[in-house]
C-alpha cells in the first residue's frame, strides 16, 4: 500500500504521568480519509469475522471514504451501541485487525481508531419504540448488560436495569481508568438508552436488596444476569492480610468511581507509599500500575512469572506502561509479603525459568530455587477476579436451581446464553464463554437478547 497506517496523536508521556486525561487523541479527519482508503474492502471480509458482535466493519468504512460520516455511525450502532467504547478498549489486534488481509504482509487498517472517530463524532439515530407488553430485568449494567439493554428495548419490551452501584457502567467505570476510556462518552453512550426508554436503578444488589425469585413476581417476563466478576483472585500468601496490600480491583475502584488519590477529602483515602508492586502481566495490572503512578507512587512495578513475550496485555498498553516510566521485572513468582508494625515492608519471590508449554499453550514457569527481596511499601494483585456468589447463594436460599461451576461462574448455552432456569439467562464475566473483555461481553449481551425476544415474541 502507498500510505503507511495512520498514528493518533499521544500526550506527552512526561506530562500523562500526573493527569488522567486521555492519553491518545482522536484521528483528524484527513487521517480518517488516508486510512479508511487503505481498506481493500474484501469480498470475504475476516476482520467481520473476528468481531464478536459482527460489526459491518467494510461497510462503515465506505461510508467514510464516501465522506459521509453519521451512515457510518448508523452502520456501526446496527450492531453495536458502544463504538465509542469499544474503539478504545477492545483487543482489536487479536480481532478485527488481528484478521485484516493488510496485517499479513504489513500493517492492518486502524480499524479500532476508525470506529472510536465515529463514535466520538456522530449520535444515535432516533429508534421508534413498539411495545410488545413484556417486561425484561437485566441485572447490572456493563457492556454485557448495555448491550442487551439496547437491542430489548429496541423490539419493544419494557427494560430495567439494576446496578449494585451508584454509578452506571460496570466495569467500564469502575475498573477502565478515564486516561484509557474518558467518561464523557460512556456517559453519552448511557444517555443514548435513557432516551430510548431503558429505566435504570442504582445502589439495588441483586440477591440482596432483591432477589431473582421477587424478580419473577414482579412481573418480568426474563431476566438477563451480568453482573460482572467482583471477587478478586487474591495469592493466599503470607503476608496478604497486611496494610498496604490491595486487589486491583480494590484499588482501581476507589481511584475511578470513589476519587480516591486525586482528591484530598474522598470518603475512601488510599495510603500513598512510595513503591508499588502489581502482580500480574494482564490489562488490568497496567491499570493499576499507570494508576498508580498518576496518584502519586514514586516507583512502580510489574512483577509478572514469565517473560515479556508472554504478557497477556495489549501491546498498546504495555508500551505506554514503559512510556511512563513502569519498570518491568519478569520471571518473578511472589512468595511471600514482608512486615514492619503491619504495614508492607518488602516481598520475597522466586526467580522463574521457562519449562514445557501449559493447557494455554504459554510456556510454564519453573521455580529455580533462588530468591530476591524487592523492597516496596505496597502491593496490589492484579491476577483475575470470580463471581461474587451473592446471586448463586440467593438463588439457592429460594429454591431455584441455577446451575454454577466449581469456581462459581454460571453455566450457560454457548447459544442463547441461557441458564437451567426458564426464563433467566446470564452473560458476560459472571457466565464467560471465551475471553473475557468488553467486546465479547457485548457479544454475550447481543446472544441473550435475540434469545430473549425468540423467547418473548412466542
Amino acid at each position: 500500500m502507498a500510505e503507511p497506517r495512520q498514528r493518533v496523536q499521544e500526550q506527552d508521556k512526561i506530562l500523562r504521568r500526573s493527569n488522567f486525561d486521555a492519553v491518545e487523541s482522536n484521528f483528524t479527519p484527513e487521517q480518517v480519509k488516508i486510512e479508511a482508503s487503505r481498506c481493500l474492502h474484501c469480498k470475504n471480509p475476516r476482520c467481520v469475522q473476528g468481531c464478536p458482535v459482527n460489526i459491518q466493519i467494510p461497510d462503515f468504512i465506505q461510508a467514510l471514504k464516501e465522506d459521509n460520516l453519521e451512515k457510518a455511525g448508523d452502520i456501526i450502532r446496527q450492531t453495536s451501541m458502544l463504538p465509542s467504547v469499544c474503539g478504545r478498549v477492545c483487543p482489536q489486534e487479536r480481532q478485527c485487525e488481528g484478521n485484516c488481509i493488510l496485517g499479513i504482509k504489513g500493517e492492518a487498517v486502524a480499524i479500532g481508531a476508525l470506529e472510536r472517530y465515529v463514535g466520538d463524532n456522530t449520535k444515535a439515530a432516533k429508534t421508534e419504540i413498539v411495545s410488545s407488553g413484556k417486561k425484561v430485568a437485566i441485572v447490572g449494567s456493563g457492556c454485557a448488560g448495555i448491550t442487551a439493554a439496547a437491542d430489548l428495548r429496541k423490539a419493544g419490551h419494557e427494560v430495567v436495569v439494576f446496578e449494585a452501584l451508584h454509578k452506571l457502567g460496570g466495569v467500564l467505570r469502575y475498573g477502565i481508568p478515564p486516561f484509557r476510556l474518558p467518561r464523557t462518552f460512556l456517559d453519552r453512550e448511557i444517555s443514548n438508552l435513557k432516551e430510548m426508554g431503558v429505566k435504570f436503578h442504582t445502589n439495588v444488589i441483586v440477591g440482596k436488596s432483591i432477589t431473582l425469585k421477587q424478580l419473577q413476581k414482579d412481573g418480568f417476563d426474563a431476566i438477563f444476569i451480568s453482573s460482572g466478576a467482583g471477587f478478586p483472585k487474591m495469592m493466599n500468601i503470607k503476608g496478604e492480610n497486611l496494610n498496604g496490600v490491595y486487589s486491583a480491583n480494590e484499588f482501581l475502584t476507589r481511584v475511578n468511581l470513589m476519587g480516591a488519590g486525586c482528591t484530598e477529602n474522598s470518603c475512601t483515602p488510599l495510603k500513598i507509599g512510595k513503591k508499588a508492586a502489581i502482580i500480574g502481566g494482564g490489562n488490568v495490572a497496567m491499570d493499576a500500575a499507570r494508576t498508580a503512578v498518576r496518584v502519586g507512587f514514586e516507583d512502580v512495578s510489574i512483577m509478572y512469572r514469565r517473560t515479556e513475550k508472554e504478557l497477556p496485555a495489549r501491546l498498546e498498553e504495555i508500551r505506554h506502561a514503559k512510556e511512563e516510566g513502569i519498570n518491568f521485572k519478569l520471571l518473578r513468582s511472589p512468595v511471600e509479603i514482608l512486615e514492619k508494625d503491619g504495614y508492607v515492608s518488602g516481598m520475597k519471590f522466586e526467580i522463574m525459568e521457562l519449562g514445557e508449554p501449559d493447557e494455554s499453550g504459554r510456556r510454564r514457569p519453573v521455580g529455580t530455587g533462588r530468591y530476591e527481596i524487592e523492597d516496596v511499601d505496597t502491593v496490589i494483585v492484579a491476577l483475575g477476579t470470580n463471581p461474587n456468589p451473592i446471586i448463586q447463594s440467593s438463588a439457592i436460599s429460594d429454591g431455584l436451581n441455577l446451575e454454577t461451576d466449581k469456581k462459581g461462574y454460571i453455566v450457560v448455552d454457548e447459544e442463547k446464553r441461557a441458564t437451567s432456569i426458564p426464563c433467566i439467562y446470564a452473560g458476560g464475566d459472571v457466565a464467560p464463554v471465551g475471553e473475557s473483555n468488553a467486546i465479547n461481553a457485548m457479544g454475550a449481551g447481543k446472544k441473550a437478547a435475540k434469545a430473549i425476544n425468540d423467547l418473548l415474541r412466542d
